[in-house]
């Protein structure tokens, strides 16, 4: 049984980045990150541009100009203005060539005919967007490893871009062992518990934005499962496991992994919840068999799952979040392994729940935080400050 300090480097140190390529539509691409640098293909804005409604002006020493027409957005036509005249213009409306400057309406009056008069003289290019700015047509728009957030889907599609070339995010299988399990929907009949644990594993990676997500489910039968793991292990580059990892008569997981030459990086943590925890690897596939209690699965998820996820992406920062914070109440710890403990945190404070049993996720539904409480301490008082771990939301 190793520590958690030496559990989590473990897991650095075999995780490794995913580095193939894929094609998406880049409306479908929030949240991955570019595999090569995104060239423009045009200038942005296209053309000089309004900033605001107004007039634009061949600018010249008086403050009256003539009207002679109108520039919607949109429109297509470039009036020739001559010294002295104007075009009434609204934002985001192409500015013609033989415009030097655009005077917000609020700063023009008229008299309903072809003569305005503006309050005051203006700069040269005053209220007009220049071409390009942006950027311009053959720079980098975005670099290669940018991570695709919605601000920047919105700035490729305005680029005119419709697919980009990204980093393959994992295909991740999910299987859940147990003859005990039975699908929620169906009648619960005496021995018989409902399955979530695969349903909320997938909720977790879903709301990390991983979804080339698989399930397998298989009976507690050592032949179905080595059957079932290969599978799963041919096919995926991460493989979750739930249940079936201890060493019972009927606990089949540990047994197929040796079978399928899976190798083990380590298996049992000092740990509470989520002890009988098993990592390893085949070729570049990595596996991890959770705890069948959901608490316990869902804690290892976060602790450890996370950070291979993380290195999947190629990304600099592999752990959730820790802070300190105030314990808003008392807590005895028992047992000598260091715990993963439900909390609520808020404004600086944390309230250790009630209810940490491995198999409940009622107080997990509550909590915000995982509080790490070390061997060391058996005794958390009000007032203490702790470590707590953020979780996603």
């Amino acid at each position: 049984m190793i520590s958690i300090r030496e559990a989590i480097s473990i897991v650095k140190e075999n995780g490794k980045p995913l580095l193939k390529p894929t094609v998406k539509p880049v409306e479908k691409a929030g949240g991955y990150e570019l595999y090569k640098d995104i060239i423009s293909p045009i200038n942005m804005p296209p053309f000089r541009q309004s900033a605001m409604d107004g007039y634009a002006l061949n600018l010249h020493d008086s403050l009256s100009y003539k009207l002679i027409g109108e520039i919607k957005a949109g429109d297509g036509h470039e009036p020739k203005l001559q010294e002295g005249e104007a075009v009434r213009i609204f934002t985001g409306a192409a500015v013609p060539d033989s415009a030097n400057a655009v005077m917000m309406q609020e700063k023009v009056e008229t008299d309903g005919g072809d003569k305005i008069i503006i309050a005051h003289q203006i700069q040269p290019e005053l209220n007009i967007r220049p071409l390009g700015e942006q950027v311009k047509c053959g720079d980098i728009a975005l670099k290669k490893g940018t991570k695709l957030t919605p601000a920047a889907i919105g700035y490729l599609l305005s680029l005119g871009i419709t697919e980009v070339s990204v980093y393959k995010k994992p295909n991740i299988a999910i299987v859940t062992t147990g003859n005990e399990l039975i699908a929620p929907g169906q009648e619960l009949s005496h021995g018989k518990i409902y399955e979530s644990n695969s349903k909320m594993l997938l909720s977790a990676l879903y709301n990390l934005k991983f979804y080339d997500v698989t399930l397998y489910k298989v009976e507690d039968h050592y032949d179905k499962t080595v059957e079932t793991l290969n599978t799963a292990l041919n096919n995926n580059d991460l493989v979750l496991i739930t249940g079936g990892i201890s060493v019972g008569d009927y606990d089949f997981v540990g047994k197929s992994l040796k079978e399928l030459n899976v190798e083990e990086l380590f298996y049992k943590v000092k740990q509470k919840p989520g002890k009988p925890l098993f990592y390893g690897k085949k070729k570049d596939t990595q596996v991890f068999a959770l705890p069948g209690n959901p608490a316990a699965a869902l804690s290892c998820f976060y602790v450890y799952v996370y950070i291979a996820l993380q290195q999947m992406m190629h990304r600099n920062t592999l752990e959730l979040p820790r802070i300190k914070a105030k314990s808003a109440n008392s807590f005895i710890k028992k047992g000598d392994r260091p715990q993963f403990l439900k909390g609520i945190y808020s404004n600086g404070g944390v309230e250790i729940l009630d209810g940490q049993n491995s198999s409940m996720l009622q107080t997990f539904a509550l909590a915000n935080v995982l509080v790490f409480a070390p061997e060391a301490i058996t005794n958390i008082k009000t007032g203490d400050a702790i470590e707590v771990i953020l979780l996603p939301n």
